[in-house]
């Protein structure tokens, strides 16, 4: 930061014009620089500068958000194309199960009607059998 500019020579001249004394205009006009030495005050050029210094940020910060967003799309893409290929091979997996469920249930029908043939064949038989033997 910058310090003020004080002319102690021209305060104490303007103080021995308002009717201090020449003693007390020094001392007075000594004490203010002190100050002035001491405070910490910003000036326009450092103001200027801290102005700058955040517009760089925000620039910084601007192109970082752009460049983490196009990376995020980039992967929210990709995730997605991911899902349809995990979707696309989850249904070739089901249709080829159910494939197998129908195949498997046609023989299952065969057999049971081979048995119920068997079975009625069976009952015939009995009955043919009982019907003579009376």
């Amino acid at each position: 930061m910058g310090q003020v500019a004080f002319d102690t020579l021209q305060a104490s001249e303007e103080l021995e014009t308002a009717g201090i004394s020449r003693e007390q205009a020094r001392a007075i006009s000594l004490v203010v620089r002190k100050s002035h030495e001491v405070a910490d005050v910003a000036t326009k050029a450092d103001i200027v500068e801290v102005k700058r210094d955040i517009a760089d940020v925000c620039k910084d910060m601007e192109a970082r958000f752009e460049k983490n967003e196009a990376q995020m799309q980039a992967r929210f893409e990709k995730t997605d194309a991911q899902i349809a290929d995990v979707r696309k091979d989850l249904s070739a997996e089901i249709a080829l199960l159910r494939k197998d469920v129908e195949h498997t249930a046609n023989g299952l029908l065969i057999k049971l009607s081979a048995v119920m043939l068997a079975i009625a064949g069976l009952a015939s038989t009995i009955v043919t059998v009982a019907i003579k033997l009376l």
